[in-house]
């Protein structure tokens, strides 16, 4: 039986990406492997959205040829659709597919025998046009289940639209069938992600759906099970999200809403579609309506022309905000993209300063949402990853708890009250906990 490895750089929709393709591989008897060991084929899923995708796509390229000298390397992902003929000169690489070409690639390619010139197989990004369902499944307890692709917003820092191509989805019906056959296999957390998750509903150019009438009919569902939203963009978050999130049955109280900076300044040439006053409404809303609910941050620092006083306005707006964690991402140039010609490059000793301060900002902000609930009892699922002995989990609103391996715990929803806080910000539960009696 031929064996097949993956390796995933990047976003929680390559993580679904990759699983699907793995599954393709499996249905042609092949045998899916860890990475780390010698296999017929490799895959390589990249990104494009941090740095040095270049760096890091030839050092997994290495490390895979050292576990088997002669595989199969294949690249595909954002990485590969932006920059083909630049892959396809790193040695090793036997094939280079583009967004349109990763899931033909038992069409596009044979026998997955290296020959002496690396095969790209890659189309105009205006050529990605068909959508194709996508989701994880037994990497971990949790779930990645693609509802939306691609973005029609030209943020001037941003290669996506360049990567994916332009913003299409699923329909309702198809997502809600897939996901009765996750539950059916026993996901209990499902997380929704796309590349514009509010913007889902784009099919074939039209508008057919909105975000809100996917989340209705997920909701509806049965089972035991939870969905987490992955990411939404703060003009596509309406009230009306906001109020059916509150109200109902199986969507977790956790919101991951994009800002990338706190001053209006930098927002309007970063060419993102709201300003911060909008941002402070969406908080106060979900605070207002969900006051436990866990709100997640993205900034980015040391965009050009970003003035020490724009970011301390990023700063102090932030540290009013009744949020819960940041994800601080350092300003990068990418090619083809608006930003890379603006004036008023920050040094990248000063964008590294601004990134610390803001992650140091983080951590206290962590600290501050969980000390709320402290001695609260809420639901945690354990997930099946052992580290020296304890397993983990998350809350409905996202607080990681840990505890003592226990296997009848992996996969199970488990009150817990929340006792103490160590110092890597992880509440250890120090109760005994009451073991399910179902399954």
């Amino acid at each position: 039986m031929k064996k097949v490895a993956f390796y995933t750089l990047g976003c929680k929709l390559n993580f679904s990406e990759t699983s699907t393709i793995a599954r393709l591989f499996e249905e042609h008897a092949y045998q899916k492997v860890e990475f780390q060991k010698a296999a017929d084929v490799y895959v390589v899923n990249t990104c494009s959205v941090t740095d040095h995708a270049d760096k890091k796509c030839r050092k997994v390229v290495k490390e895979a040829l050292k576990y088997s000298p002669d595989a199969f390397v294949v690249i595909i992902g954002c990485y590969a659709q932006l920059k083909p003929e630049e892959i396809a000169k790193i040695p090793g690489v036997a094939a280079v597919l583009g967004a349109s070409e990763k899931f033909k690639i038992f069409d596009l390619i044979k026998d997955f025998k290296p020959s002496d010139k690396p095969v790209i197989h890659h189309s105009p990004i205006e050529e990605a046009k068909e959508y194709y369902c996508s989701y994880s499944i037994n990497d971990r307890t949790r779930t990645f289940l693609k509802v939306q692709d691609g973005c029609d917003y030209s943020c001037t820092f941003c290669t996506i639209p360049l990567a994916r191509g332009k913003s299409r989805s699923d329909s309702v019906a198809n997502v809600v069938k897939t996901a009765k056959e996750l539950i059916a296999k026993d996901v209990r957390e499902i997380v929704l992600t796309g590349v514009n998750i509010g913007d889902f509903g784009l099919i074939n150019h039209e508008r057919v759906h909105q975000f809100i009438d996917l989340i209705k009919e997920l909701d509806e569902v049965e089972g035991q099970y939870r969905y987490r939203i992955s990411s939404i963009e703060p003009n596509l978050l309406s009230d009306e999200i906001i109020h059916f999130v509150a109200g109902s049955k199986h969507f977790a109280p956790h919101f991951h809403v994009p800002l990338q900076s706190g001053s209006n300044t930098v927002l309007k040439k970063m060419k993102r579609r709201y300003q911060r006053e909008l941002y402070t409404q969406r908080v106060e809303s979900i605070k207002q309506h969900i006051p436990h609910a866990c709100i997640g941050v993205d900034v980015i620092t040391g965009f050009p022309g970003e003035t020490e006083e724009e970011f301390k306005e990023t700063y102090e707006f932030l540290t009013q905000l009744d949020i819960s964690y940041l994800h601080v991402f350092t300003y990068s140039e990418r090619a083809n993209t608006e930003a890379i010609s603006l004036k008023g490059k920050v040094p990248e000793k000063i964008r590294l300063e601004r990134t610390h301060a803001l992650r140091n900002l983080s951590e206290k902000k962590r600290r501050a949402f969980y000390d709320q609930f402290q001695d609260a009892t809420r639901e945690v699922l354990f997930e099946s990853e052992e580290d020296q002995g304890t397993m983990h989990g998350f809350t409905d609103n996202y607080i990681k708890v840990k505890f003592p391996y226990d296997p009848l715990l992996v996969n199970e929803f488990v009150p817990v009250k929340l006792k103490r806080i160590d110092a890597d910000n992880v509440y250890e539960v120090i109760q005994s906990i009451t073991l399910p009696v179902h399954s």
